[in-house]
């Protein structure tokens, strides 16, 4: 990532100041003139390292020696800085108290002196985002630092990262702050255990006091420790040390969790989905993160973020379990039986909960993501495998042990359908998996539903025509399922879908209860697109309107 993460401070007797900076070079690719000339990764790491510091040196001596005290100065002048080489992209990560190229130095500097003077979050603490396309983009946390000589007991600080490209850096922010802030937290920790052994020693709110105070000198009057340095408010022998390698692998962390991909066309619903979810998951993460300093901690369990993020199981996940494992929908209505599959499906694309009770989690899950593909991703909330029953609200898709009870409530509504599945007394699983599931296992569906299943919905007779038909092979099934769920959730007019689907006969009930349980998992920037589109009397070609007449 094209970033550079620098550690700011508010001096007291020259204002801010930026105290540790930490930058990523990459390597230069060698062109055809400097074929013969040796590359800066050529040389051995110890000459390279020292290099580096020389010219860190010869721009911290831009700053005059005048102007820095001891608070204002992380490394001693004659420091080389610290260098850390990513071994597996050759990129480099160098630390020292300053940037060192020149023109990095009045963009960090202009960072250091927004961050801690104009532009400031309420209450003075906490993530800012600022910046323009000449002076790069800035996201900076500013915070507190305890000190007992310092006015008001605490001393201001504020970690920065800037980069010019905006869009990533946003899309970055939940993970920097919380990262960021596990940092910070540890500083400010570090620095409360020392404030608080120096007020055991010495009061100092008392001396003060007692005191006569006088503006002109009160620097003076505290024995000239009106800057401290950050190594003395910790105590912390390693600390610059320890920074280098939290930026350095902020950096590297930062620059790798995000990759471009080219897209033909459109994001898909599922694509907008899987990225809103992703984004609230680490939103909630970070919140959970900064109420855990303020004391409150919500309860463990599974919150409906945390459920959705199993929506596909993939082949890694259900390798880690051993026995057998379905394989496609056509292999789940073989071992099912068409009627019972029907059943299920039905039960599926309606939007009830669906339950599987049995002693094999990866033969559930394997199911589940077989029954997953009929669905829209927003449709989808699931908990794999669970030692007590979850009720709807929170999942449409559930696993449960054999001996968990079926609530009297679900087991009697029509809304929902139960597979229990049951061992035969002698079955041993080979080694490979696969095993005939028909000889191991025994599936019952039960279901309080007495509306019948074997009109519509027009998705379902369509989708056994394709997997009674041998010829067919499962990815061409997979991609006609994909085509009609487009069509079914970009279509403006339900009679114009019903009417295409030929579905305007027996079963259009069914075909009008899916179309209302679809609409739900239409992602919020759809859902903003079309209220805009409705409110303002016009219709996107490309994503068109919510369907009417439901």
């Amino acid at each position: 990532m094209n970033a550079l993460v620098a550690l700011c401070h508010f001096c007291e007797l020259h204002g801010p100041r930026t105290l540790f900076c930490t930058e990523a070079l990459h390597p230069p690719s060698p062109s055809p003139s400097q074929a013969g000339a040796p590359l800066p990764g050529d040389r051995d790491r110890d000459g390279d390292r020292e290099g580096e510091g020389l010219t860190m040196r010869a721009n911290s001596s831009a700053t005059q020696r005048g102007d820095m005290c001891e608070g204002c100065r992380s490394l001693p002048a004659s420091h080389p800085g610290f260098v850390s080489i990513d071994d597996e992209t050759g990129i480099r990560f160098l630390s020292h108290q300053h940037p060192r190229q020149p023109q990095l130095f009045s963009v960090v500097r202009q960072a250091c002196v927004r961050s801690l003077s104009c532009e400031v979050c309420p209450g003075r603490e906490g993530p800012i985002f600022f910046g323009d396309e000449q002076h790069g983009f800035v996201f900076s946390h500013t915070f507190f630092i305890k000190d007992s000589l310092a006015r008001g007991f605490q001393r201001w600080y504020s970690v920065v990262m800037v980069a010019m490209d905006r869009i990533y850096l946003i899309n970055s922010w939940p993970f920097l702050l919380r990262h960021l802030r596990l940092t910070i937290q540890s500083l400010q920790s570090t620095a409360l255990k020392v404030f608080d052994s120096e007020q055991g020693v010495c009061p100092q709110r008392a001396v003060r006091m007692n005191s006569v105070f006088s503006p002109a000198v009160f620097p003076h009057q505290r024995s000239g420790n009106a800057a401290r340095s950050l190594t003395s408010l910790t105590q912390h022998p390693n600390l610059w040390a320890s920074l280098h390698s939290s930026f350095s692998w902020l950096l590297k962390a930062c620059g790798s969790r995000l990759t471009e991909k080219l897209l033909e066309g459109a994001p898909t619903e599922d694509t907008l989905v899987l990225i809103e979810r992703q984004t609230e998951q680490e939103e909630e993460m970070s919140c959970w993160e900064g109420a855990e300093g303020g004391g409150s901690r919500p309860p463990r369990h599974q919150s409906e973020s945390e459920l959705d993020q199993d929506f596909l199981c993939d082949d890694a996940k259900l390798e880690a379990f051993p026995g057998p494992k379905f394989r496609s929908l056509r292999h789940l209505r073989q071992v099912l039986g068409a009627a019972e599959f029907r059943q299920l499906a039905w039960h599926v694309l309606m939007g009830n909960q669906v339950i599987w009770r049995g002693a094999d989690p990866g033969l559930i899950q394997s199911a589940f993501t077989m029954l997953k593909s009929l669905l829209p991703v927003g449709c989808v909330r699931s908990v794999p495998y669970s030692a007590q029953y979850e009720e709807a609200y929170k999942c449409n898709f559930l696993g449960l042990s054999p001996d968990v009870p079926i609530p009297t409530h679900v087991s009697s509504s029509e809304f929902s359908v139960l597979v229990d599945v049951s061992k035969e007394r002698s079955c041993h699983f080979s080694a490979t998996g696969d095993d005939d599931i028909t000889s191991l296992y025994q599936f019952t569906i039960s279901s309080a539903n007495t509306q019948p299943t074997d009109r519509g919905p027009t998705l379902l007779n369509k989708l056994e025509v394709a997997l009674s038909n041998e010829n067919l092979s499962v990815d061409v099934v997979s991609h006609c399922l994909l085509s009609l769920h487009s069509l079914f959730t970009q279509m403006e007019d339900t009679q114009k879908v019903l009417t295409l689907l030929g579905a305007t006969g027996p079963g259009e009930e069914d075909n009008v209860r899916l179309l209302k349980f679809w609409m739900t998992g239409l992602s919020k920037t759809y859902k903003s697109h079309l209220m805009t589109a409705v409110r303002g009397g016009e219709r996107s070609p490309s994503h068109g309107c919510l369907p009417r007449n439901l």
